[in-house]
């Protein structure tokens, strides 16, 4: 019975023993890696300590780190303590490497970790590292441009729609683009996007939120492969840690991360050669085409208006209309030239027109002959001709021009004699009504003294001004006052006309409120930071409110650039920037 006692006194003892070891130990991600991707190293240890030092991590380069963990719990009455230190690094070569001890002084005594032999390979297809935030930030968050037809005709009208995605496990604060897309071999417009709306969808079979960011119609201008070249964004990403508040709530990191939509190639395949008309100036789509006057029936020297009208999908701003022929007999001028297009998603649509002026010079009749239209229609992938009719124009009172007026021919038509009533000039009046003007002598009158006196006057006039300007130019503290304050008028006039214009919108507004600063507070852009502007605005008296709420307007434009504002809230920035404005400068 003793010898049991003894035996459960020495494991109690060496128990007791054990748990009170002190434990400080490296952990690696991974073993092997390749040379594009990141390793993360843990140095863990149960009892907290001072003075911890790293390894030199030789043949990595540390991205990030240390960051420090500490966690508490009590198990059954039993506390359990853990404190780490983690690094990011990522690898410089091929190789096999070492990465050395650790030390760090607990309880007075030194302690290091076992050294620690990685492998780094080749770069691999897919880098992973699920423990790295800037991996978890690039495998839930994807920039994607979709394109709606990959081999379009020449001329023909695409879509290409970027659509950012966000994964559920990761939450995105702002955005901004980094580098827009040059569209070089294509006739490009931008679709106006009102509002960002987030929806949900799927990619590549996994729930995600997605946001529209933004839609362009292209037009090839030229056959074989084209390039379309990414659009790349900055975004902030907020991804989740391990790490928990006092709370119990889950940490979050913040990574700018780079996405780019990735380029993209479509094959334009030219129109086809068979059956193509001589006259067909490029049009690709589905039109109507019409030729029509305002009358037909008038005077010799009055107008009339014709007009060549082609309308339809396609593309409307990218050929030419077919001439207008008229005979001899009718003076025709330069078109106008009108469009009325508007472009969405399937591409242009609408209508294009040349107007011209046609006046008559004889009376007679004078044949407008058929005008025809051709185009490429991408339904049938063929050609199509549409011929107007002929329009007869009857011109009844005038000179007569005789019968090859009438005619559709390109000499010079016959005319004749105009008889003459013998009342042509009664528009003339022969009695002028003349009336004698009085003679007055200039010398020695008002007008003579006045004209003698006032250079004389006007001396001490021109030197007063003279003075004043001369103050004026050299008042160079004065001048930049008075620029400042006469832009920030015209900024903040600038604003209110890209109401709607988010962009264009906050930029002015941006600078009405700096060029504001410079009149009345006489500093610099570069010196305007938020705190000396409070400072300063103190120093002269303005009210505290009216401060904050002028540094509120600042950061609304700053955030405005990486957020989206609708027109509503648009409208309120310019109008509390007018009343505060208006306040600050009374206050002042």
């Amino acid at each position: 019975m003793k010898l049991k006692l003894v035996f459960l006194t020495v494991v109690l003892a060496l128990s007791q023993l054990t748990f009170a070891q002190v434990k400080f130990e490296a952990k690696v991600s991974k073993s092997t890696l390749g040379i594009n991707e990141r390793l993360r190293i843990d140095f863990e240890m149960n009892k907290d300590g001072d003075n911890f030092t790293p390894p030199s991590f030789s043949g990595f380069t540390v991205v990030g780190g240390p960051n420090q963990s500490i966690s508490n719990s009590w198990i059954n009455g039993k506390r359990s303590y853990a404190k780490t230190f983690s690094y990011f690094l990522e690898p410089t070569q091929r190789g096999k490497f070492t990465i050395k001890q650790a030390t760090i002084e607990i309880d007075g005594q030194t302690y290091k970790t076992l050294p620690v032999t990685v492998q780094v390979t080749g770069a691999v297809d897919k880098p992973k590292d699920g423990n790295n935030t800037d991996f978890v930030a690039s495998e839930n968050l994807h920039l994607v441009a979709e394109v709606s037809k990959a081999n379009p005709y020449l001329n023909e009208a695409i879509t290409v729609v970027y659509k950012l995605y966000v994964s559920p496990r990761i939450s995105v604060s702002n955005w901004r683009e980094l580098d827009s897309p040059k569209y070089s071999d294509f006739w490009s417009q931008a679709i106006d996007m009102k509002q960002l709306k987030i929806e949900n969808g799927r990619y590549k079979g996994e729930p995600y939120r997605f946001v529209v960011l933004r839609k362009t119609v292209l037009y090839p201008q030229k056959t074989g492969k084209l390039n379309i070249e990414p659009l790349t964004l900055t975004v902030s990403v907020d991804v989740p840690t391990n790490r928990r508040d006092i709370f119990g709530g889950r940490l979050y990191s913040t990574v700018n991360k780079t996405v780019a939509a990735g380029n993209r190639t479509i094959n334009v395949k030219p129109l086809p050669q068979k059956g193509k008309p001589d006259d067909f100036s490029g049009a690709v789509g589905s039109f109507d085409f019409k030729v029509t006057t305002n009358k037909t029936t008038l005077d010799a020297t009055e107008s009339l208006d014709a007009k060549v009208v082609v309308s339809g999908t396609g593309n409307l701003k990218l050929f030419d209309l077919p001439k207008l022929t008229v005979p001899n007999g009718l003076e025709q001028y330069e078109p106008e030239h009108n469009e009325r297009v508007r472009t969405n998603l399937t591409g242009m649509a609408g209508n294009i027109s040349d107007s011209y002026t046609l006046v008559p010079q004889y009376k007679g009749k004078y044949p407008i002959p058929a005008v025809s239209f051709t185009y490429f229609d991408l339904k049938t992938e063929s050609y199509k001709r549409i011929t107007s009719e002929e329009i007869i124009i009857n011109v009844k009172t005038g000179p007569d021009g005789g019968d090859v007026a009438t005619s559709n021919s390109a000499t010079t038509p016959g005319k004749k004699l105009v008889t003459q009533s013998g009342n042509q000039f009664r528009f003339l009046k022969f009695d002028a009504n003349l009336k004698p003007i009085e003679r007055e002598h200039f010398f020695k009158s008002t007008a003579f003294w006045v004209s003698l006196t006032a250079p004389l006057l006007a001396i001490p006039l021109f030197m007063f001004f003279g003075k004043k300007r001369e103050e004026r130019l050299n008042d160079v503290r004065g001048n930049r006052v008075r620029k400042a304050d006469k832009l920030a008028r015209k900024y903040l006039s600038e604003a209110k006309k890209n109401l709607g214009n988010q962009k264009a919108f906050y930029i002015a507004m941006e600078r009405a409120l700096h060029n504001y600063l410079k009149a009345k507070l006489h500093i610099q852009t570069s010196d305007m930071s938020k705190d000396r502007i409070q400072r300063l605005l103190k120093e002269r008296n303005v009210d505290t409110a009216v401060t904050i709420e002028f540094i509120g307007l600042l950061e609304s434009c700053e955030f405005a650039r990486y957020t989206p504002s609708s027109s509503s809230a648009m409208q309120q920035d310019y109008e509390k920037a007018s009343r505060v404005i208006s306040t600050m400068d009374k206050q002042l």
